[in-house]
């Protein structure tokens, strides 16, 4: 069983290079929205997706993308090739771990426990320690090497959540559908939020 949600300590964030980027800067820009502290790592892939799908070439253009002001009070960078790092290590507080968008690749070297980055060894800590780690995973269709890794970190008490968002909501925009996904990765971080409406909400 994960241990409860710690709110003051801060949210390890990866971006890595599955499709997604845009799931990635808006989950990243509400964390900030919320006054979380963020433990941000982007791996080399990562800066490529953000690149090829939202033209953000560099760290600096994110932290414009997400908001300048937050992202220098809140935000902590860190390299990915540097596995001493705070994040690396079990007594560093961190209030979980979502890896948005998590690649198929990154998805089997937790599941194996390679470590071999900061990011694989992060969520490495997060595990070991029971702290949430959340994957919005981004790839189809899924080879039968894709659900079994699933599996593993599922049993070792990781959250697979896949980008699929759902269309009950009548979205008309694609930032709706990022909202959706965005919005149920913050519910499992335990960040409140109100950017998709609920099921239910309507009716009421």
């Amino acid at each position: 069983m994960n241990r409860p949600i710690d709110e003051t300590a801060p949210i390890v964030m990866a971006i890595t290079g599955a499709s997604g980027a845009p799931y990635g800067i808006r989950l990243l820009e509400q964390l900030l929205v919320a006054g979380r502290k963020v433990s941000l790592i982007v791996s080399s892939h990562g800066f490529r997706l953000l690149q090829t799908e939202s033209d953000v070439a560099d760290m600096a253009e994110l932290r414009t993308a997400v908001g300048a002001t937050r992202f220098d009070r809140l935000v902590t960078v860190f390299d990915d090739k540097d596995r001493g790092a705070a994040p690396a290590s079990g007594s560093s507080l961190a209030g979980g771990m979502v890896i948005c968008p998590c690649s198929m690749g990154t998805l089997a070297s937790i599941a194996a426990g390679t470590s071999r980055s900061l990011v694989e060894r992060a969520a490495d800590v997060a595990l070991k320690e029971r702290r949430p780690l959340l994957l919005v995973t981004r790839e189809t269709p899924l080879s039968l090497i894709h659900l079994d890794n699933m599996r593993t970190v599922t049993l070792a008490g990781a959250t697979v959540m896949p980008a699929a968002p759902g269309f009950y909501h009548r979205p008309q925009r694609i930032d709706e559908l990022v909202d959706f996904i965005v919005a149920r990765a913050l519910d499992h971080l335990g960040v409140p939020n109100t950017l998709a409406p609920r099921w239910g909400e309507s009716e009421a």
